[in-house]
């Protein structure tokens, strides 16, 4: 995305990976690890690259995760939407 922050190319690709290896929206995961919450502490896991932020979401085929779309270089709500497009398009 034009004028997008370097860092967010590794930021999108720690959310694909981050929706991958626990087959859960960054999202969801991200409401989940605040304090006092289930995942507190989960950023801190797989040498930091576990992403708390909108815009990672795990793709599936026939019911199997097969993959991850991971989005960076806007608000967390574009990310999203622009993640939630790749899904659509892959589906």
């Amino acid at each position: 995305m034009d004028g997008a922050w370097i860092g967010s190319v590794d930021i999108s690709i720690n959310k694909a990976f981050t929706a991958r290896a626990f087959n859960l929206a960054t999202k969801d995961l991200a409401d989940n690890s605040q304090p006092g919450q289930q995942f507190f502490g989960i950023h801190g896991s797989n040498h930091g690259r576990i992403m708390i932020f909108a815009g990672g979401i795990p793709l599936k085929k026939n019911g199997h995760v097969v993959g991850a779309v991971g989005v960076s270089g806007g608000s967390g709500e574009q990310d999203q939407s622009v993640a939630e497009a790749g899904v659509a398009a892959f589906g």
